[in-house]
C-alpha cells in the first residue's frame, strides 16, 4: 500500500449489509475505482472452526450471531493498525476468492469517470506530498459493534428484502471458511439462524428495531442507506463515489 509517512491518511469505508445483499461485490467495485485502496473482509475474522458456537435450540454451529460470529478483539486490533501505520499485515490471509460470485457489471461510463476524477485528487494530493489510502471493510455485522463502527470514517449499508435475501442465499453452493473448508447450510439454516441473526444485529440501527423499512438510528452516525433494490449497482457505486469524494476533499 505503500510508504508511510505523517501526511498519509487512512480512511476506512464500512460496507455492510446482510449475506447475498450485494456488499462485496460494491467493495470490489470500489477498489476498482479508488487509487490505494484495499479490501478488509470482515469474514476473514471468524473464529476457527472447532470454535464457532453451536446454537442451543437448533444444535448445529452458528456462524451468524454476532456474538461469536467474529473473533471481535481481532478484527478491532487489526482496523488500528491499518490506521495507525497504513498497511496490511504482512501475515494477513483472506479467504474470499475462495467464494462464488455472480458477476454485476457497472456502467463503463461511470466507473471510468470515477477513476478518472480519483486520479486527479490523488495527483493534487501528490504535489502537496499528501497521500490517501482507502480500507474498504466489507462485512455482514459492520454496525453491531461499538468499537467496529466507531473506527470506520463512512458508513455504508445495503437493506435488501428478506425474500430477496433467502433466495440468492439458496442460490449459492456454500462459504468457504478461514481454513478453506466449504461451509454448506443444513436445512432451515437460513431460516431459523442466518436471517434471526441479522435482525439481533441490526435492531438497533433502525427505528423501532424495524430493519426491513426503519429509518436509521443515531447507533450508526451519518449511515448511507442503500435500499439497493431500488437502485441499479451502477447507482450505488455512483452515490458512494460522490460521498467518497466529499470525505476526500474534507481530508485536505
Amino acid at each position: 500500500m505503500g510508504e508511510y509517512n505523517t501526511k498519509t491518511r487512512v480512511i476506512l469505508v464500512g460496507v455492510g449489509g446482510a449475506t447475498c445483499s450485494g456488499k462485496t461485490t460494491l467493495a470490489k467495485h470500489l477498489k476498482r475505482i479508488l487509487p490505494d485502496s484495499v479490501i478488509i473482509h470482515q469474514d476473514d475474522f471468524a473464529p476457527p472452526q472447532e470454535l464457532v458456537p453451536v446454537h442451543p435450540i437448533h444444535n448445529v454451529q452458528d456462524w451468524d450471531a454476532p456474538a461469536g460470529a467474529i473473533s471481535w478483539d481481532r478484527l478491532i486490533q487489526f482496523l488500528r493498525h491499518v490506521k495507525q501505520t497504513g498497511e496490511i499485515p504482512p501475515d494477513h490471509r483472506s479467504h474470499d476468492h475462495l467464494n462464488e460470485q455472480k458477476e454485476v457489471r457497472v456502467d463503463d461510463e461511470v466507473r471510468d469517470r470515477w477513476v478518472r476524477e480519483f486520479e486527479r485528487l490523488k495527483k493534487e494530493r501528490g504535489e502537496k506530498g499528501e497521500k490517501i489510502v482507502w480500507g474498504l471493510v466489507d462485512g455482514f455485522l459492520l454496525y453491531w459493534h461499538k468499537e467496529v463502527i466507531d473506527q470506520l470514517d463512512v458508513r455504508i449499508m445495503l437493506r435488501v428484502p428478506h425474500d430477496v435475501l433467502k433466495q440468492r442465499r439458496h442460490e449459492r453452493h456454500g462459504y468457504h471458511t478461514a481454513e478453506g473448508a466449504l461451509w454448506r447450510d443444513p436445512p432451515l439454516y437460513w431460516e431459523q439462524i442466518v436471517y434471526p441473526a441479522y435482525l439481533e444485529a441490526h435492531e438497533e440501527v433502525f427505528e423501532n428495531g424495524d430493519v426491513e423499512n426503519g429509518k436509521p438510528t443515531d447507533k450508526v452516525k451519518d449511515l448511507i442507506l442503500l435500499d439497493s433494490l431500488d437502485i441499479s449497482m451502477t447507482e450505488a457505486v455512483e452515490r458512494c463515489c460522490a460521498v467518497l469524494k466529499t470525505v476526500e476533499l474534507e481530508n485536505v
